[in-house]
C-alpha cells in the first residue's frame, strides 16, 4: 500500500481501492477504513488532504473559540470543525476546516455527516491547498448555495470574506490586523482579524 504521510499538497488518492476516479460517491467513501488520513470527494474524484500545520491549527483553534461565543452561546446555531463530512452532493464530500449551521438548519446533521449546505464555511489555506480552496471549492460551495465563504491565509494573516449573490461569490475584501470582518451571517462578530492569529 502506498502512503503519503509527508505530502504537503492535495493528492488524488489513486492508490485507494474502489471506483474509478471520477465515479466516487458518498456511498463508497463511507466504506473507507479509518487510516488517519483526511479525504474529500470533488466531482467524483477521491482526494487526500495534507495534514494541517501548527499555524493552521492555531488559527482553527481561535476561530472556534470566538465563533462559538458568537454562534453557539448566542443561540444562533452551531460551529463545527474538521474532520466532519459534509455531503454537498453524492459526488461532492468535503471537510471544511470550520463551518457554521444556523439553528434552523441543524436538521441537516445526521449521525455520521451533514447533508446539505452549511451557512458559512471557512478554509484555512496552505501552499498545497490554496488553489483548490480558491477554485474548485469556491465553485462547489457556490453551486451548493453556501451563503458565506471565508478564505484564511495563515502566512499573510489575512481573511477574505466572500458572499453569495445569485450563484456567484463576490468578495467583500481581504482583511487584516485591526479590521473587523463584514460578515452578513454574523453581524455581531466584533473580533478583529489579528485576534485569530495570536
Amino acid at each position: 500500500m502506498t502512503t503519503f504521510e509527508s505530502s504537503s499538497v492535495l493528492t488524488p488518492a489513486d492508490w485507494i481501492s474502489g471506483p474509478r476516479q471520477g465515479q466516487w460517491t458518498y456511498a463508497e467513501y463511507a466504506t473507507l477504513p479509518d487510516d488517519g488520513q483526511r479525504y474529500e470527494i470533488m466531482d467524483g474524484v477521491l482526494l487526500m488532504a495534507p495534514s494541517p500545520t501548527p499555524s493552521h491549527q492555531t488559527v482553527v483553534k481561535w476561530l472556534t473559540f470566538y465563533l462559538t461565543q458568537c454562534v453557539d452561546l448566542a443561540g444562533l446555531g452551531t460551529v463545527f470543525t474538521a474532520p466532519l463530512d459534509i455531503e454537498l452532493a453524492p459526488n461532492r464530500v468535503v471537510q471544511p476546516d470550520v463551518f457554521v449551521l444556523r439553528s434552523e438548519n441543524l436538521g441537516m446533521v445526521t449521525p455520521n455527516r451533514v447533508v446539505g449546505a452549511p451557512d458559512l464555511v471557512i478554509e484555512v489555506t496552505s501552499p498545497g491547498t490554496a488553489a483548490y480552496d480558491r477554485l474548485k471549492k469556491l465553485d462547489a460551495y457556490a453551486q451548493a448555495g453556501i451563503s458565506e465563504y471565508w478564505i484564511i491565509s495563515p502566512e499573510m494573516h489575512t481573511i477574505e470574506v466572500l458572499a453569495l449573490y445569485t450563484d456567484r461569490y463576490h468578495s467583500h475584501g481581504i482583511f487584516m490586523d485591526h479590521d473587523t470582518l463584514p460578515s452578513q451571517l454574523l453581524p455581531t462578530l466584533s473580533v478583529t482579524v489579528g485576534q485569530f492569529f495570536v
